[in-house]
């Protein structure tokens, strides 16, 4: 395995991220109240193993220990998500100034790092009271989420360098309310279009209280953006890769970055399509500071008329997966990059998410993990092809810091740089940890190659 660095841009951000409801734990305490994530993660069958976001990582309580561990990986930046129920704990209303003080601590402790905060205001743990009243399919829900955003960017300001509004809308709109995978584990996909403007439309709203709120700062979203390979030349396969990039992909970036939805996705829709008001379109493609880009894996797609639209069906690939049964692809971020270039003229982007989960195993007070590392090592060097091509990207940042509850798998698959002992919250870094100090290390020019 090579150990030679590409040269990035002096500039470059090098990061990690982690996300509140996998971390934090302290779910009752100091005013918090219920997310979806809370009631689904109690619903029989839900999560793998039984398991639930309760106690986590307890971040909430470890997090100086936490930012010690990025300080001695030497990142630049830290990407973390704002629980909106620690802030309103009823999703509108009354702002619960304990769980600002827990942000603002953690900012400041941060910047005295020298580590700069790069904060998501919504992971997908919507308060519960939220969806009680319809959630993200009901149009009423933007002005909750704008008055949420201002609370959180008048406390913490130009403190923090960079805010994304979203992460992921499509897991949100799409896993929450179509498949039921997700929080709030609906399955019923004519709400998964609404939901998912509505999602875009409070981003867009509340860009413009939070650059009054923090003018310093960068403003932008992260998307999660699958690319489809056709499984085969034909016609029909490669129809279905453009089916499914357009449900997927193209549903999100057409809107933010051109102003209107893709009319073949529309199309397929039909009657589900959603409610479009004058100026939504307008408000949605607000410019950006930055777009984010999580990637992890490709989709080879074949056309599959027997499953509802967007009839496609994946096809098996042959290499080795990961634990959680995802290809290894890194070329895919290259091209996805170099095709966002291209085709979207996008504002800077960072690489918001990036990693691979393996079947970790503490032995001797060490965590062996060559597999990540090659995993790393392949997808930064994907990365700097795709800036060698000219794509804007200033920033990388490895999914995850710490091994955390990942959503509906539980505990049982751990992507952290940091292996986390659950029965005792232990903190032990693999050696994908000291691979990533390393590549920082060098990037700096503080050790050679």
């Amino acid at each position: 395995m090579t150990t030679t660095t590409p040269r990035f841009p002096a500039d470059f951000v090098w990061g990690v991220a982690t996300a509140a409801y996998q971390i934090e734990g302290a779910v009752d305490e100091d005013g918090r109240g219920p997310s979806i994530w809370d009631t689904f993660s109690a619903t029989p069958g839900a999560i793998d193993g039984g398991d639930t976001g309760a106690v986590a990582c307890d971040h909430y309580h470890r997090w100086a220990e936490d930012l010690d561990l990025m300080q001695r990986l030497g990142v630049d930046a830290y990407r973390f998500s704002i629980a909106w129920p620690r802030v309103i704990p009823a999703g509108t209303g009354s702002v619960n100034q304990a769980g600002l003080d827990f942000y603002d601590r953690l900012v400041d402790r941060l910047l005295e790092r020298g580590i700069a905060p790069f904060a998501t205001l919504y992971h997908w743990d919507l308060p519960q009271p939220l969806q009680d009243a319809g959630g993200w399919p009901e149009r009423s829900i933007v002005d909750a989420f704008v008055a949420y955003a201002d609370a959180v960017t008048r406390r913490l300001g130009d403190r923090v360098a960079a805010y994304a509004t979203m992460n992921e809308p499509w897991c949100s709109a799409v896993l929450g309310y179509a498949l039921g995978e997700h929080a709030p584990g609906l399955r019923e996909p004519a709400l998964a279009p609404h939901a998912a403007h509505h999602l875009l439309l409070a981003h867009g709203t509340a860009l413009e209280v939070m650059r009054a709120n923090a003018p310093g700062a960068q403003h932008g979203i992260v998307l999660n953006i699958h690319p489809a390979y056709p499984a085969t030349d034909a016609p029909s396969d490669i129809a279905a890769a453009r089916r499914f990039d357009g449900f997927f992909n193209r549903w999100f970036l057409d809107p933010l970055l051109e102003g209107r939805y893709p009319s073949d996705v529309w199309e397929g829709y039909g009657a589900a399509a959603p409610d479009v008001r004058e100026g939504d379109l307008e408000t949605i493609a607000r410019p950006l500071d930055f777009l984010g880009v999580n990637y992890y894996t490709r989709i080879i797609a074949t056309s599959d008329p027997t499953v509802p639209w967007p009839s496609v069906r994946a096809v098996p690939f042959e290499s080795t997966p990961t634990d959680v049964g995802w290809e290894v692809y890194p070329q895919g971020m290259t091209e996805l990059l170099l095709r966002l270039q291209r085709e979207y003229a996008p504002p800077p982007m960072y690489v918001t998410e990036n990693g691979a989960a393996y079947a970790d195993v503490l032995h001797n007070g060490t965590v062996d993990d060559p597999q990540r590392i090659a995993y790393l090592e392949q997808h930064v060097a994907a990365v700097h092809a795709a800036i060698e091509g000219g794509a804007d990207v200033r920033g990388y940042f490895a999914w995850s810091l710490l091994d955390n509850f990942e959503w509906a798998r539980g505990y049982a698959k751990r992507f952290g740089l940091v292996y986390v002992d659950y029965e005792t919250q232990a903190r032990v870094p693999k050696r994908s940890a000291s691979w990533y100090a390393g590549l920082i290390a060098r990037h700096r020019g503080e050790i050679d190659d």
